[in-house]
């Protein structure tokens, strides 16, 4: 296996939906925690495409996110990188022993993930 961490020149954060507390009421709310951050990762655009959806234009730019491998990386997170955020569509082992790197198809600019 050829090693990618020359390939690995960003640094993304992962982030998994959970509660916060509101610091003013104390109530509980949805948001999102950080699961890891200054992950090492390479970004690769994919393909740049208009599609409407519900009688409004939207713009989907998909991506690869290669990340050396981490357990517990589900496609109910985000990723945020330099201001924007990617949803994650899979979690692809390397085809080799599966334990090396992952790489996560993603989309940035449909949703917040």
């Amino acid at each position: 296996m050829k090693t990618i961490s020359y390939r690995l020149r960003h640094r993304i954060t992962l982030e998994r939906p959970g509660l916060n507390q509101d610091p003013v009421s104390g109530e509980m709310i949805p948001g999102w925690q950080v699961f890891a951050e200054s992950v090492p990762a390479s970004i690769e655009p994919l393909s740049a495409r208009d599609f409407i959806a519900a009688q409004a234009n939207q713009s989907e730019i998909t991506a690869r996110i290669v990340i050396r491998y981490r357990p517990g990386i589900l496609p109910t997170m985000r990723i945020l990188h330099r201001g924007k955020v990617y949803a994650i569509h899979g979690a692809l082992p390397d085809a080799d022993s599966g334990l090396e790197y992952i790489t996560l198809p993603v989309s940035e600019g449909v949703s917040d993930g």
